[in-house]
């Protein structure tokens, strides 16, 4: 990271790191739900630096404020209120967005919107689709919606590293780098992860539907990378992406779940030739009367069905 910079969205402070500041293209590169801007590191130093990289951290994460008020606030369309406010700061019109699970989902939900969908030129996400694998949001939602507490930060690393064994990080530093930026002390002494554990609420007030008809409507292009053993974007979901989207761009990293960390030239080499030879195509001017728009309309069915869950879960 080269920079950091606070931008001040409503009563929140968002965290911006900024690798290459004086590049001539930019990148936003979002990350997952429990995850922060610091994850893009490696991408950033292996696509180069004809790439700016802006990297925000979700509003719970990292280095960004927490919420008082999470059931407003970590909602999908409060997410992006979050991202419009940043594209503004940053003076970008139309901008190049790779998200990683909820960052792609976040992105994808902008793309789609008829007020927003302008904004991106193209869009790539990593492991996440419109169809999400249901024991897959189950794993995340029993994981995340709880304070985890360890007694040395030895304890944090270990059982970091078997949470996120599916990243598909090999290197015992990128581990410790991982751990390191993940971590924050308790008042009592002992260790926990880095954000805002009613993040996982979330799941309860906002969880994002199949959402078929906000892929359909998206107009720049697309790309997708899966992991080879994901546990949230199935690879029977791939062939029905790419009927409502005949010029997808898929790639599927071996030897990975969910998700893909991006910092090995075979997972980044890919993301550039997209990025430099895939034309945008123009704005989608207007919308149709099947297209939600920003997040703000959440399937019914599926938000009850998670809300039961997570309820019976935590009885």
């Amino acid at each position: 990271m080269d920079v950091l910079e606070f931008v001040r969205v409503r009563e929140l402070e968002v965290a911006v790191r900024i690798w290459n500041p004086s590049a001539t293209r930019t990148l936003v590169a979002w990350h997952g739900l429990a995850r922060h801007g610091g994850d893009f590191d490696a991408l950033a130093r292996e696509l180069g630096s004809e790439w700016r990289i802006l990297a925000p951290d979700t509003p719970g994460r990292g280095l960004s404020s927490w919420s008082l008020f999470p059931a407003h606030d970590y909602l999908y369309s409060h997410y992006v209120t979050v991202a419009i406010a940043l594209l503004d700061h940053f003076q970008l019109e139309r901008v190049d967005w790779l998200g990683t699970s909820m960052g792609g989902l976040l992105g994808m939900l902008i793309a789609a919107d008829p007020q927003h969908s302008g904004r991106i030129s193209r869009l790539i996400l990593n492991d996440v689709g419109p169809e999400l694998n249901k024991q897959g949001l189950i794993a995340l939602s029993s994981y995340f919606g709880v304070t985890h507490r360890f007694s040395t930060f030895s304890e944090l690393q270990q059982e970091l590293t078997q949470h996120y064994a599916s990243f598909g990080i090999t290197k015992a530093s990128a581990w410790r780098e991982l751990a390191l930026n993940s971590a924050r002390r308790l008042p009592d002494g002992r260790w926990t992860y880095h954000f805002d554990p009613r993040i996982g609420e979330q799941f309860v007030h906002d969880t994002p539907r199949d959402t078929w008809a906000d892929w359909a409507s998206i107009r720049c292009p697309i790309m997708v990378i899966r992991g080879e053993t994901s546990t949230l974007l199935d690879a029977e979901t791939l062939p029905r992406m790419a009927e409502a989207q005949p010029t997808l761009v898929t790639l599927t990293v071996p030897h990975c779940g969910h998700a893909p960390m991006l910092d090995k030239p075979a997972q980044v080499d890919p993301i550039r030739h997209f990025l430099k030879h895939s034309a945008p195509r123009p704005p989608m001017a207007g919308g149709t009367a099947q297209t939600a728009t920003g997040g703000q309309h959440m399937g019914k069915s599926m938000l009850q069905w998670l809300a039961q869950l997570w309820r019976r879960w935590w009885k």
